[in-house]
C-alpha cells in the first residue's frame, strides 16, 4: 500500500508542478500502476481521478464495488459507486471539479466515449494526455519492479532453452506456436504473444504463426512473451532447422555485432537515439540499413510496449532504472529475416542484460 501511495503522491507533485488540475485514467496499466487494481474494461466506466489537491477517487460501477475494495492497494482513496441509471461521466466530472480553464490530463487509452463524455460535462476545461504526467513516473522502475522484471526474464529464458524440443521440419508454425504457448504458461501467469516465423515468413517482423510447414534449411524467428506477477517478458532468438542457408550466415553475424553494439551503448546519460544509432550504423555499414525497418527497442514493464522508445534521433536521456528491449533486425522479402532481442536495464554503472540465453544461431538437428 505504501508503494502505491508514494506513486500517487509523486503524480500529485507532478500535477502541481505542471499546473495541471487532475489526472483521469481508465482500466489499464496506468490505473493498476497507481492503485494495484486490475479493473475490467467495461462499457460501465471505472475511472481513477487524481487531483493535485486532495485524495484520489475511484468512480466505479456499483456491481464492481467488492472488487475495488478487495484489490485497491491504497488506504487513502475515496470510492464512489454508481448504479445502472446514473451518468457515470457526469459523476466523474463532478469529482474532477476545477475552475474554468483548468487543465485535466486524460488517459491515453481511455475509450473515446468516456473522453468525450467528460469533455461535454466540463466544456470550459482544457485537456492534456496522461502520459505527460505519469509517463516519467512509470519509465523508471523501482527496486521491486526490477526484481519482477528479472524473474519474468528468467521465465522466458527457460522457454527459449526448450524451443529445440518442438521446432523441427514437418511441423507447422501453428503447431510449434501452440507448444510454446503451453511452455510459457508453465512459467508465467499468462501468454502475451507467440511469433513463429519460418523461411520467407521471417521477413515479416510481426508474422502471425500460420499453416506453413517448416522445412529443412529454414531459419525461424521465435519471438515470445508473457506476464508474471504483473510484469512482462519479451525475447527473440533465431533458429535454423537442420542447417542454415549459407547466404544467411554473414548477415546474421552482422546482426549479432549490431545488437551487441547497441547493448554496449546503454549507460546513464546516453540518449535513446544513440543506442538506436549504435545498432543501425553496424547494419548500414554492411548494406543492411534499409532492411532494418523498425526502431531498436521499446520500454517494458506492466506493458510489453511502453516508454522509453529506443528510436533514431530520440534525445531522451537514459537514467538508471529504465528497462527496455534491444532488438535490431533485418528483413529481406521473399528470403528470410532475423532479429535478436534482449531486455536490458540502465544501471548506475552502465547496463544489466536480463536475458542470458546465448544469441548464437541455434541449429536444430
Amino acid at each position: 500500500m505504501e508503494r502505491h501511495a508514494r506513486r500517487i503522491a509523486r503524480v500529485q507533485a507532478r500535477l502541481a508542478a505542471l499546473d495541471v488540475h487532475a489526472l483521469v485514467v481508465a482500466p489499464g496499466a496506468d490505473l493498476t500502476y497507481l492503485t494495484g487494481y486490475d479493473a475490467l474494461a467495461l462499457e460501465r466506466p471505472t475511472l481513477l481521478i487524481v487531483r493535485a489537491d486532495g485524495p484520489a477517487t475511484i468512480v466505479a460501477p456499483l456491481l464492481e464495488r467488492a472488487r475495488v475494495q478487495g484489490e485497491v492497494l491504497l488506504d487513502d482513496l475515496a470510492v464512489v459507486t454508481y448504479g445502472e441509471h446514473d451518468d457515470a461521466l457526469v459523476l466523474a466530472a463532478d469529482r474532477i471539479g476545477g475552475a474554468p480553464g483548468s487543465v485535466v490530463a486524460l488517459g491515453d487509452t481511455m475509450w473515446t466515449s468516456f473522453t468525450l463524455g467528460i469533455q461535454r460535462a466540463l466544456p470550459d476545461h482544457r485537456w492534456a494526455v496522461a502520459s505527460d504526467i505519469i509517463g516519467p513516473e512509470r519509465v523508471v522502475k523501482d527496486a521491486e519492479e526490477l526484481v519482477r522484471l528479472r524473474a519474468v526474464a528468467a521465465a522466458i529464458d527457460a522457454v527459449h532453452r526448450r524451443v529445440p524440443e518442438v521446432l523441427r521440419a514437418g511441423r507447422t508454425e501453428q503447431a510449434v506456436a501452440a507448444d510454446l504457448a503451453t511452455m510459457i504458461r508453465d512459467g508465467h501467469d499468462e501468454v502475451s504473444f507467440v511469433i513463429v516465423a519460418s523461411g520467407p515468413n521471417a521477413a515479416s517482423p510481426h508474422h502471425e504463426p500460420g499453416p506453413r510447414t517448416i522445412e529443412e534449411g529454414d531459419v525461424v524467428v521465435v519471438d515470445i512473451g508473457g506476464v508474471l506477477d504483473g510484469y512482462c517478458s519479451d525475447m527473440t532468438r533465431m533458429y535454423a532447422v537442420g542447417h542454415a542457408p549459407p547466404e544467411f550466415l554473414a548477415p546474421y553475424a552482422v546482426l549479432e555485432r549490431a545488437q551487441a553494439a547497441a547493448v554496449a551503448a546503454v549507460r546513464p546519460g546516453a540518449t535513446a537515439g544513440e543506442v538506436d544509432a549504435a545498432a543501425r550504423d553496424v547494419l548500414a555499414e554492411a548494406g543492411l540499413g534499409d532492411a532494418f525497418v523498425h526502431r531498436t527497442g521499446h520500454g517494458i514493464g506492466t506493458q510489453t510496449h511502453e516508454e522509453p522508445w529506443i528510436l533514431g534521433g530520440s534525445t531522451v536521456a537514459l537514467v538508471p532504472g529504465m528497462a527496455f528491449s534491444v532488438e535490431p533486425g533485418f528483413y529481406l522479402d521473399g528470403r528470410f529475416g532475423a532479429r535478436i532481442e534482449d531486455i536490458v536495464v540502465v544501471t548506475e554503472e552502465g547496463v544489466e542484460v536480463l536475458n542470458v540465453v546465448p544469441r548464437d544461431l541455434v541449429v536444430v538437428r
